[in-house]
């Protein structure tokens, strides 16, 4: 069976006329909604025809900055948007079983779009350029083109470099065609970490890993994100079989999104650890925020050490709320524990826009889960107690008072 060509008959394609110069104003919403919609539209193409998405995936990246040239990207989330449709489009562009002439219309296509990026919003495509050219031969051939530029963007005295746009191009299509020796020579020179870590994933591939991991802690400056070298290191660590070592000195220093993404994150890659060890040691790395621990606590049925994170620092008053109301069946005593500390932080005027529908959830949630424990009469009593506490004229005893007697 021979590979597809593209498909001669015109496709129409929805996101087209609205991906043209200028088309957004500056508010970012209407735009990441018609990325999204576009990059769906080409995912469902993709289902039948792969060569036709393809197609319609480099359409998109030739139109995405200019169409964005406008639009308010300070708060990056326009960036992030076309950061995450970048990612999805070149698995199809990579993937499409395309003739060699049709691919390489592709990448003349998509080098030309990213050299007119000003913004610049495709800038990490060249991170990309050896998936994209689909085969060694491809990937090695752009690499020669990409050399001689790479080089003299990289020579070791910093005052003759040129800058070079398509550096991690030729660092990217060097890796993919396995010319992992050229990569390591390159990179001798003092660059940036995101170059670096070419060198690193070359000497990997090519079994050095020792030395890959002595690379990239050499790699630390005020200039590279520690984060990014942790996870490299923690990677090179796990693949060598090395997980505790892994987990001691990179496992809990690599910041994986909120509390309870980061505490799932790590309890998914190191599964011979236990949860409420797990849990011990990522609070020790946040200290004064153990109370945002809680949901993670909470998740995997830590419920006495939820609540003692919660009594230690402040704790949101809604999330504290949420788990008395989801718990109060399945663990009344936790749920009426979750609901007098979410009064409690009310009390201690914690919380953000808190309204007295908030306290009123909070009061009437602690005591359903009372009533399911049977304890509503001393519960009521810790709850008055807790209010009392707060000074005459406060924003929880105006609301609760008169119930309480207060």
């Amino acid at each position: 069976m021979g590979r597809a060509t593209l498909k001669t008959e015109p496709h129409k394609w929805e996101f087209k006329p609205r991906f043209r110069r200028n088309a957004f104003g500056w508010k970012s919403q209407p735009a990441i909604a018609r990325v999204k919609q576009a990059v769906a539209e080409i995912k469902k193409v993709a289902r039948a025809n792969p060569v036709l998405a393809a197609e319609g995936a480099v359409i998109f990246l030739e139109r995405v900055s200019p169409a964005l040239e406008q639009v308010d990207g300070s708060s990056g989330a326009i960036g992030t948007a076309v950061s995450n449709a970048i990612t999805e489009l070149v698995s199809i562009i990579a993937r499409a079983p395309a003739d060699l002439a049709t691919r390489e219309k592709w990448l003349e296509r998509l080098w030309a779009a990213h050299e007119a990026d000003e913004m610049p919003y495709i800038e990490s495509l060249t991170d990309h350029w050896g998936e994209l050219c689909a085969s060694k031969e491809v990937a090695s051939a752009w690499a020669d083109r990409l050399f001689a530029l790479t080089r003299a963007a990289l020579v070791p005295d910093k005052t003759g470099r040129a800058f070079f746009q398509g550096t991690s191009a030729c660092l990217s299509a060097l890796f993919f065609a396995e010319r992992y020796t050229e990569i390591v020579g390159l990179l001798t020179a003092d660059t940036i970490w995101p170059y670096k870590r070419w060198a690193v994933d070359a000497l990997v591939a090519m079994g050095k890993k020792s030395e890959a991991l002595r690379y990239a802690e050499a790699c630390r400056s005020p200039w590279a994100s520690d984060e990014e070298i942790d996870a490299a290191c923690e990677e090179i660590l796990l693949s060598s079989g090395l997980a505790d070592e892994a987990y001691e000195r990179y496992g809990l220093s690599v910041k994986r999104g909120t509390y309870l993404a980061t505490f799932r994150a790590v309890a998914k890659k190191y599964p011979h650890k236990q949860a409420a060890d797990i849990l011990a040691d990522l609070v020790k790395t946040t200290p004064g925020d153990e109370g945002k621990w809680f949901a993670s606590a909470k998740e995997v049925g830590l419920y006495d050490e939820a609540l003692a994170l919660a009594s230690r620092a402040p704790c949101d008053p809604r999330t504290l709320t949420r788990a008395a109301r989801d718990l109060a069946e399945k663990q009344p005593a936790f749920a009426v524990g979750a609901g007098l500390l979410a009064l409690h932080w009310l009390v201690q005027g914690y919380g953000y826009e808190i309204t007295g529908v908030d306290v009123l959830a909070a009061y009437s949630e602690t005591l359903e889960a009372a009533q399911k424990q049977g304890s509503v009469a001393e519960t009521r009593e810790r709850i008055r107690a807790l209010v009392a506490a707060e000074p005459p004229g406060g924003f929880v005893r105006r609301i609760l008072g008169r119930d309480l007697g207060l």
